[in-house]
């Protein structure tokens, strides 16, 4: 986003959300019992589809694209295209595990949350 200033956390939250909007609905069950990486990421690239957006005036603009988990936000109209995403692969999935609770019970550090 040369030229603006960069997402605050709170947007970033907010564009996750509108991105993942059903994700949480449609994958509650396996969000309660927890999900390894590998089946976060598949119901992430589920969940993001081929290829979506959404935006207007006064709110932020938000792409997305499942293959890669790619997420990109911005005030301003197509500014994806000359940005890189906020969120992509690895780092979907932690932002996924961050908003919406999710632990993984594969790992050995989850008896620590």
């Amino acid at each position: 986003m040369s030229g603006s200033t960069p997402l605050s956390p709170q947007e970033r939250e907010q564009a996750f959300r509108r991105a993942t909007s059903g994700f949480a609905k449609r994958f509650a069950e396996e969000i309660e019992n927890g999900m390894s990486d590998e089946a976060l990421e598949a119901a992430l690239h589920q969940s993001l589809d081929i290829f979506g957006g959404s935006g207007g005036p006064g709110e932020l603009h938000v792409t997305f694209q499942g293959s890669g988990l790619k997420i990109w936000a911005s005030r301003e109209v197509h500014n994806h295209v000359t940005t890189k995403p906020f969120c992509q692969g690895a780092s979907t999935v932690k932002m996924a595990r961050e908003v919406y609770t999710i632990v993984d019970p594969t790992s050995a550090q989850m008896a620590l949350l």
